[in-house]
C-alpha cells in the first residue's frame, strides 16, 4: 500500500465520523493520527479492508482523545485557578489512581506513561515529547502497560517515585501553556506531602512552587515568551516563593538529597537574585553538578552548560556543550546563546533561526526567531 492511497481515502472517512457525530476538528485530528498509523504499518501488514481499517482506527483515536479531554475538564471544574499555600485538603480519588497506575508489574517508565494517559489526560504525543522518544515508540509502550495490567488486582499500589515523576511531568506540561493542570500537580503533591513524609516529595512540591510563582512574569501580554533574565521579577509571587524556600529548607535538613531538591535548590537560586547579573552562578553550578551525579541526564548535562557559561564565561560554557549530543533539544538554542555571548553575531544568528525550525511549541519558536532577526539587524546595523 503506497501513501497516495492511504492518503485519498482521507475524505471519505473523514466523512464516516463526521456523520457519527465527531466534529470537524476532531474528526480531522483523529484521521491524521490514523493515517500516520497507517503509512508506519501497511507497509509490513497490508489490510484487506483498507478504508474500513482507517474508519475503525480513527473513531478509535476520535474516543481515546473525547475521554481524555471529558477527563481533564471534569479534573479542572474543581481545581482553583491558582495553588494558595496552606494545608492539603482531604486525599481524594484522583491522588489514589495515580498509585494503582503506578503498578509494581509495571516498569516505572511504563507506569508513567500509562498513568500520564490514563489520569493526567495527557496525548500520546505530549508524553513522547517530554520522554524525548518518537510518537510510534511511547504509543507502543502505553499499549504495553495497557496490556500487562488488563489482567492484574489493582491491590498493589506502585511507589512514591513513579508517583512523583508522573506528578512533575504533569506539572511541566502545565507550565508550558495549560495553568490548571500545573495547579492540579500542585494540589495532588501537597496531598502526598500530608500524607507522607519523604523529603523527595517536600521537594517536588518546592520545585513546583518555585516554579509557578514566576508564572505572570513568563509571558508578555502579546503571548510571547519572556527568558528568564528578561522577566520582571516584581511581578514573582513572594508568597510562593517564600513557602517554597521553607519546604526545601526542611527537606535539605534532612540529609537525604535527591534529584527533585536539587532542582529546587537552583531554582530557589534564581528567587533570591534580585537581578540575573547578581545570581549566585557558582552555586548554581555545584548544584548541576549534583543533578548530574544523581541522575546522569543529558538534559541536566545541557542546563549546566549554561550555567557554567554564566559562572565561567561563555567559552567554558562551549566546551561543556561539545560533550553532549547536539541532537538534543534545545541543544542549538543554548549554542546560540553561548556564541551571542562569546561575541559571535554571525554564529548565533544562524543558530538561533536553526532552533526555531526545531522548537517544540510556538511561543519558543517565535522567541527563537526574534532572537534571530535582532542579531541580523544588528549585524546589518
Amino acid at each position: 500500500m503506497n501513501e497516495a492511497l492511504i492518503r485519498s481515502l482521507t475524505p471519505s472517512v473523514l466523512t464516516v465520523l463526521v456523520r457519527r457525530g465527531a466534529d470537524f476538528a476532531a474528526a480531522e485530528d483523529a484521521v491524521q493520527d490514523a493515517l500516520l498509523e497507517a503509512v508506519r504499518t501497511w507497509a509490513a501488514d497490508p489490510p484487506w479492508d483498507p478504508k474500513g481499517w482507517l474508519i475503525t482506527v480513527a473513531w478509535r483515536r476520535f474516543l481515546d482523545a473525547t475521554r481524555a479531554d471529558a477527563a481533564r475538564r471534569r479534573r479542572e471544574d474543581v481545581v482553583e485557578e491558582e495553588p494558595t499555600p496552606g494545608p492539603a485538603p482531604a486525599v481524594d480519588d484522583t491522588l489514589q489512581l495515580y498509585f494503582l497506575c503506578a503498578h509494581p508489574s509495571l516498569t516505572p517508565a511504563s507506569a508513567v506513561a500509562l498513568t500520564l494517559r490514563a489520569v493526567g489526560g495527557l496525548t500520546t504525543r505530549q508524553i513522547a515529547q517530554a520522554y524525548l522518544v518518537p510518537e510510534a515508540t511511547m504509543a507502543q509502550r502505553i499499549s504495553r502497560a495497557k496490556r500487562t495490567v488488563s489482567g492484574v488486582r489493582f491491590d498493589q499500589p506502585g511507589d512514591v517515585a513513579t508517583v512523583l515523576r508522573v506528578l512533575y511531568l504533569v506539572f511541566n506540561e502545565g507550565y508550558s501553556g495549560d495553568v490548571d493542570l500545573a495547579a492540579e500537580a500542585i494540589r495532588l503533591t501537597r496531598q502526598l506531602a500530608a500524607s507522607i513524609g519523604h523529603p523527595e516529595v517536600a521537594g517536588l512540591l518546592a520545585l513546583m512552587l518555585l516554579h509557578h510563582a514566576r508564572r505572570a512574569a513568563r509571558t508578555a501580554p502579546d503571548g510571547s515568551l519572556v527568558p528568564l533574565a528578561e522577566q520582571d521579577r516584581r511581578r514573582w509571587d513572594t508568597t510562593v516563593i517564600a513557602e517554597g524556600v521553607r519546604i526545601l529548607q526542611a527537606a535539605l535538613a534532612r540529609d537525604r538529597l535527591g534529584e527533585f531538591q536539587a532542582q529546587a535548590a537552583i531554582a530557589a537560586l534564581h528567587a533570591d537574585a534580585p537581578t540575573t547579573e547578581e545570581t549566585d552562578w557558582v552555586q548554581i553550578v555545584e548544584w548541576y553538578d549534583e543533578l548530574v551525579r544523581l541522575t546522569d541526564n543529558p538534559v541536566v548535562r545541557l542546563n549546566r552548560a549554561v550555567a557554567v557559561g554564566k559562572a565561567d564565561g561563555p567559552r567554558a560554557g562551549l566546551a561543556a556543550l561539545t560533550a553532549l549530543d547536539d541532537s538534543l533539544p534545545r541543544h542549538t538554542a543554548v549554542a546560540a546563546y553561548l556564541h551571542e555571548r562569546d561575541g559571535n553575531v554571525a554564529t548565533a544568528a544562524r543558530l538561533y533561526a536553526e532552533a526555531a525550525r526545531k522548537a517544540p511549541n510556538l511561543a519558543e519558536r517565535d522567541h527563537l526567531t526574534r532572537q534571530a532577526a535582532r542579531l541580523n539587524t544588528l549585524r546589518c546595523g
